[in-house]
């Protein structure tokens, strides 16, 4: 396919950006799922915790003063005796704080990990349903590096945000009322004013840090991309050398990693120092507020204590708030990449009312008839690969496509799987314009032997039942037989358990392409789209791969796309295309006959067969 531009590393280029806000109404729905009543019932449990260990939390020191109160000397009594319903009862307390803590996490944990495997799967999901348009603009490193920050995002938001940001907001209501009531409200109002200093100066530091994160994510997917791209084209880079090329592009994203991440570091320092300054200053003049009012007799020491106890333990947890926030600031930058892959549009969709391509009863009536009417397409407005293409493919029969190099012979495979949608005209199966069917059902009635077989990294056996998953033994070596690769298979030490290797590469072009049409066999299509499958074979091993295509090629309607015109001359009919028109159509006996495109491209090659067999 012919593109005008680079793709981008960037796996979220062309789609609107979104705010915190909707970052965060976008996973709620996820949290809090309909009809999930056990989600529910978490959710609401974690809430009751919450509560109970904050509320055991802010009656701690309490508790502690009035224990302080109970052993103070009191003039010449000397100490009391020890207060051992109070003691106890703070020790109660503070394993019921831990406690309830503890609870609230566990109950919430399956509620938050469901959250993230139905986040990732949607994502995982969607990317499927996006058109290829979008996946070859964009690079797979970039876009699995945005699934994986995103989801962590979400487990980050929602560990810190749900319990930490919310308990300690309670928190500080709590404590602020207490104050007012055991002391007066010059302590509540001082004490609110230091934290809403804290907050206010957090958020406003923190929001000003954001933009360094971003520069750190869009550096670490372009490095990851880069990586990704050039391992996969590993041959490649031996070919020409460009090792030292590759690291070069790698250590300059790597490089703008590095400044963004300094950035980041530095800011942060400067962050935690504001905050511990505003802590300490808070403390210090509600200390010695209170220690005045010890002095004057109007508190007693355990007040002063409670006082002291009370601010340590909210100014702890504020504390950690600017890290929390931070975290959290960080992790709705995360997910904002994998939200907007969400929201990215779905170009090939099925219409209102789309109905399913009906399937074949007997195998008589396997085969299914393709239609083109003036078809025309461009992979670019400013470009028209296709202008005005028409056909016809009768049930069984076979049609091949030929003409030279960006004629628009694969666009026509690739319009037919419905990869894209024509820009003029309409392609029929079955009288069915492609466009009113369920793509799932016209996906099912088309099987592809593509000219670059790509494998997955697993066994010889999941590759050949990747075309029909749950695929019995029995039925995965009749298909290899009929692809004539079972022999080759059995010859191997661990046989249908042969890993085959990143994209296949353990094996010759041969296997790859045997191991192909047996998938393509057990998928058992009405329509066959063999797209130059055995252009980059040899003589013999075309020959083998023939045989074994014109047996699955039976009772089905077979488009053949070839450059090699020796493997089309059986075809039923032939299309020859030039500059996206159809030029001549017939069979291999007429076109010859003709004297026109057709046969000055069989005389062509034939001299360039003659020259080699010379040679």
């Amino acid at each position: 396919m012919q593109r005008m531009k680079p793709a981008s590393s960037e796996p979220t280029v062309g789609v609107p950006t979104r705010s915190g806000l909707q970052t965060i109404a976008t996973l709620l729905p996820y949290l809090w799922p309909k009809g999930d009543w056990n989600s529910h019932a978490r959710v609401i449990a974690a809430t009751v915790f919450l509560i109970l260990a904050k509320v055991a939390t802010v009656y701690v020191p309490v508790v502690y003063s009035r224990a302080v109160d109970a052993l103070a000397p009191k003039g010449a009594e000397g100490m009391l005796a020890v207060p051992l319903a109070l003691i106890v009862s703070y020790g109660l307390l503070r394993v019921a704080s831990s406690g309830f803590a503890e609870l609230r996490d566990a109950v919430f944990a399956n509620v938050q990990q469901r959250t993230v495997r139905r986040v990732a799967l949607r994502t995982f999901e969607h990317m499927h349903r996006l058109s290829m348009r979008f996946h070859l603009d964009r690079q797979t490193g970039g876009l699995s590096r945005a699934i994986e920050r995103g989801t962590a995002g979400i487990e980050s938001v929602l560990r810190l945000a749900v319990f930490n940001i919310i308990p300690t907001l309670l928190e500080v209501a709590m404590v602020t009322v207490i104050l007012w009531q055991l002391f007066d409200w010059r302590y509540a109002a001082l004490t609110l004013a230091a934290v809403a200093l804290y907050i206010t100066f957090t958020l406003l530091f923190t929001n000003w840090r954001v933009k360094f994160r971003r520069r750190m994510n869009e550096s670490d997917s372009d490095a990851q991309s880069k990586a990704v791209d050039s391992l996969l084209n590993y041959e490649t880079v031996k070919y020409f050398g460009n090792e030292a090329h590759e690291a070069h592009r790698f250590d300059e994203a790597l490089g703008r990693y590095e400044r963004a991440a300094v950035k980041s570091q530095v800011t942060l320092n400067m962050l935690n120092l504001g905050q511990a300054s505003i802590i300490a200053a808070g403390l210090a003049v509600v200390m010695l507020m209170a220690a005045d009012g010890v002095k004057s007799g109007e508190f007693s020491v355990g007040r002063f204590v409670l006082v002291n106890t009370y601010l340590m333990q909210l100014y702890q947890p504020l504390n950690f708030l600017g890290f929390v926030y931070r975290e959290i600031k960080q992790g709705l930058v995360d997910m904002e990449q994998m939200f907007r892959l969400l929201s990215a549009h779905e170009e090939i969709a099925d219409r209102a009312g789309a109905v399913k391509l009906a399937s074949a009863a007997t195998a008589a009536e396997r085969a299914a008839e393709v239609v083109f009417e003036d078809v025309q397409f461009g992979y670019q407005p400013d470009r028209t690969i296709l202008k005005g293409v028409s056909f016809r493919v009768a049930p069984g029969k076979s049609l091949a496509i030929v003409g030279p190099t960006g004629a628009g012979k694969s666009t026509i495979s690739r319009l037919l799987f419905r990869f894209y949608d024509v820009t003029g005209g309409r392609v029929l199966v079955d009288g069915h314009d492609i466009r009113d069917l369920k793509q799932d059902s016209l996906r099912a009635a088309i099987g592809v032997v593509p000219q670059d077989t790509v494998l997955f990294n697993d066994t010889i056996r999941y590759n050949i039942a990747y075309g029909r998953p749950g695929a019995t033994q029995a039925e995965i070596e009749h298909a290899a037989r009929l692809a004539q690769v079972h022999d080759f298979v059995l010859r191997l030490p661990a046989g249908y358990d042969t890993k085959v290797g990143e994209r296949g590469l353990k094996l010759s072009g041969g296997e790859k392409q045997r191991v192909a049409i047996a998938r393509t066999i057990l998928k058992d299509p009405r329509i066959l789209i063999l797209d130059e499958a055995t252009s980059a074979l040899d003589t013999g091993t075309e020959q083998d791969i023939q045989l074994a295509l014109r047996a699955i090629a039976k009772h089905r309607t077979t488009l053949t796309i070839a450059h090699r015109l020796s493997t089309v001359v059986d075809a039923d009919q032939i299309l020859v295309l030039v500059d996206g028109r159809v030029a001549e159509s017939g069979t291999h006996g007429e076109l010859l006959a003709r004297g026109g495109v057709y046969a000055g491209m069989w005389a062509l090659q034939a001299e360039q067969q003659e020259q080699a067999a010379a040679a």
